[in-house]
């Protein structure tokens, strides 16, 4: 079960000043709401000051909308940005996907089991492969195929139902496309992408055969937000595990896959926890 079941969350931020943790915590006393956990930053070289607090209402008679207004009246002074979270909110996501099954079976394994709080309408994937894992979950699967001469054109069939889904979170499961500055732009900071961290040394294709080859001692990969720079968006999460001689080519893979899963897994739970802040082209992240 998610950790967000049963706890609100408030993030904000807003520029690095005296009496920006009072604010937050001063007002979730007054408001009787104990808080279970408290993460802040204050970034002393961008004058920008983070907080995310989850709490829980001590009063039966705890109003959502109340709370929001009044807050915002407090923090309208400190310049102050914020979200409020409600318990139990499942995120409506839409899926891409290509070929390789092991970031999506991974996701969808969680979000089956609850540990990830994701309402997903739909996947959606240039190839038909993965369609009978979809059914079994009871999905819709959109089979798109794309070529150089239709690009704009599947583009705009996905752009169309992400809209029709009403999607907030799209994740790029090994979605092996690169997307066009326009998609980028659409998506900004609600895209997540994985990929292996051995870039960009060992580009194109097999790049573990390539690490293997140099004596590669570390692989790894990168969840990151999409923007119009081929994976190097803001970086959300990042995993790496130590490899040696004796992990030949289709070791480093597997090693790889499994990399892929728990670090995208981690990047996901992350912004659907409203852990994530972006500023200034970089995140800030609190990390569970």
């Amino acid at each position: 079960m998610s950790r967000m079941s049963d706890t609100w969350i408030l993030a904000a931020q807003c520029p690095s000043r005296l009496g920006t943790v009072d604010v937050v915590t001063r007002f979730l006393k007054e408001q009787q709401c104990y808080i279970t956990e408290l993460n802040s930053f204050d970034d002393r070289l961008g004058g920008r000051f983070f907080i995310r607090a989850e709490f829980r209402p001590e009063l039966k008679a705890f109003q959502e909308e109340r709370f929001h207004a009044d807050f915002a009246a407090r923090a309208d002074e400190f310049g102050m940005q914020f979200e409020l979270t409600a318990p139990g909110k499942r995120t409506g996501t839409v899926i891409l996907v290509s070929k390789a099954d092991h970031c999506l079976n991974d996701l969808l394994y969680r979000y089956r089991t609850g540990q990830l709080p994701l309402d997903i309408r739909a996947i959606i994937s240039n190839h038909p492969d993965l369609e009978p894992l979809a059914t079994w979950h009871g999905l819709p699967y959109h089979y798109l195929p794309i070529s150089p001469e239709t690009k704009l054109q599947q583009e705009a069939q996905v752009r169309d139902i992400i809209a029709e889904t009403d999607a907030e979170l799209v994740v790029l499961a090994r979605y092996m496309q690169v997307l066009s500055p326009a998609m980028c732009e659409l998506l900004a900071g609600r895209a997540i992408n994985i990929h292996h961290s051995l870039l960009p040394g060992f580009k194109g294709a097999k790049p573990y055969h390539q690490a293997y080859e140099k004596g590669v001692k570390l692989v790894g990969a990168t969840a990151h937000y999409i923007n119009n720079d081929l994976d190097e968006g803001p970086i959300i999460a990042q995993g790496v595990e130590p490899v040696d001689h004796t992990h030949y080519p289709e070791d480093l893979v597997a090693k790889g896959r499994d990399i892929e899963c728990l670090t995208l897994a981690r990047a996901v739970s992350y912004h659907l926890e409203r852990r994530v802040f972006f500023y200034a082209g970089r995140t800030v992240v609190f990390s569970n």
